[in-house]
């Protein structure tokens, strides 16, 4: 699905010369973080709820235009952009501008979680596998390689932790031979930090099997 498809116009950018009073009004019927604002028909920027709600009610955008924050996706933005637009600004709507800075509407975080949800990462079965490795010496083409090299298809896979000296990458797999995966990570030098009930099983076997050495051994 394009994205261009879930913009929406309802919400017209402030002036810059409307009175707070009208921000406030409109935050007070709305459930978003922000509003655009617009300067002689050009977009500049938005404006949070919780500094709407703290300026003088009388006064004017212009007087406040320090405060608007300045995030924007450009239409033809993909949706995993879209989505890390989101993140870095903590918000739940994202003013879409052309290439001529025309302000065209929003984003609703809700319709882009979406798309999320339809991917395969999401709605298709399978078993999550996090790994952690040192900065340098991970690489995603191993991993993916390891996890094919067991027969089984890799349906997503991404960087869930950074560190200073150490890396997490969580990878989202076909229900197949999820053990042998996990070994072959260890093998590889990677530490599992998911748990898995196939390899907790293998350990207490393990355990039943070092105390049953020792027993035999008194």
């Amino acid at each position: 699905m394009k994205t261009q498809q879930l913009i929406i116009n309802d919400i017209q950018a402030f002036d810059i010369s409307s009175e707070i009073k009208e921000v406030q009004i409109a935050f007070n019927q709305l459930s978003y973080s922000h509003v655009p604002v617009k300067k002689e028909g050009v977009y500049v920027g938005c404006i949070s709820e919780t500094d709407a709600h703290c300026f003088e009610s009388t006064q004017v955008l212009r007087s406040f235009q320090y405060a608007l924050e300045p995030f924007f996706v450009r239409d033809n933005a993909n949706w995993l952009d879209i989505l890390e637009a989101f993140a870095l600004n903590q918000c739940n709507i994202m003013p879409v501008l052309n290439v001529s800075n025309k302000y065209l509407g929003y984003y609703e975080l809700s319709d882009i979680m979406n798309l999320f949800n339809d991917t395969p990462f999401l709605n298709e079965a399978g078993g999550i596998i996090v790994v952690e490795k040192g900065i340098r010496e991970y690489s995603f083409s191993e991993i993916c390689q390891i996890v094919e090299s067991n027969d089984a298809k890799v349906l997503g896979v991404f960087i869930s932790k950074m560190g200073a000296e150490t890396i997490q990458i969580t990878v989202k797999i076909g229900h197949t031979g999820m053990n042998a995966i996990v070994q072959t990570f260890r093998r590889y030098d990677y530490d599992v930090i998911s748990h898995h009930e196939e390899d907790i099983f293998i350990d207490g076997l393990k355990q039943r099997s070092d105390y049953l050495d020792k027993y035999l051994n008194i």
